[in-house]
């Protein structure tokens, strides 16, 4: 079954546990969305608090995907750029599927449903997202259109004597 994407849902409780369980379980499953396992909800809990005030300040966007039970299986924060010069384009931060879903295809479904959401928004030409090195997801990100556009060497320490590239990459949406 498909996953259900809704832009900007109405904030709960239900949605704020699912979004930590989430952001839980796809970190302890080794993906790369800003910890290194093992981590908690508490872990979890201050970053979500973070991105949840950029969304009533108005300068993110929370894209949701959910399964067929209604629980949170996927998720992308889309963040408008504040700077003058650079409208024109948005970040993608924290894209997730929960490590039960993988391998069936919510991943691409995902962002194609970020990307319409971006294309659904005044002035908006690109999408922008960092991924670290190291874990393949980059090759992911290019199967979906997504070009690199530039590579910090290192930038990433993931633990003491494991430091990773940090690979910005682009999606054109014209």
């Amino acid at each position: 079954m498909p996953l259900t994407f809704t832009l900007d849902p109405a904030f709960d409780p239900q949605l704020r546990d699912g979004l930590l369980e989430l952001w839980t379980d796809v970190s302890n499953a080794g993906g790369s969305v800003g910890f290194v396992p093992p981590v908690t909800i508490e872990d979890i809990r201050p970053e979500l608090l973070k991105h949840l005030t950029a969304l009533v300040e108005g300068r993110t966007r929370l894209l949701v995907g959910r399964d067929e039970s209604g629980a949170v299986a996927a998720t992308a924060f889309l963040t408008l750029n504040t700077h003058r010069l650079m409208g024109h384009w948005l970040w993608l931060y924290t894209v997730m599927v929960h490590p039960s879903h993988q391998g069936k295809g919510y991943g691409r479904d995902l962002m194609a449903a970020a990307a319409e959401a971006a294309r659904g928004m005044d002035g908006i030409e690109a999408i922008r997202l960092t991924c670290r090195g190291g874990t393949g997801v980059d090759r992911f990100y290019e199967s979906c259109g997504y070009k690199e556009v530039g590579r910090v060497p290192d930038a990433i320490r993931v633990a003491p004597g494991d430091d990773r590239d940090d690979i910005t990459m682009l999606l054109p949406l014209l």
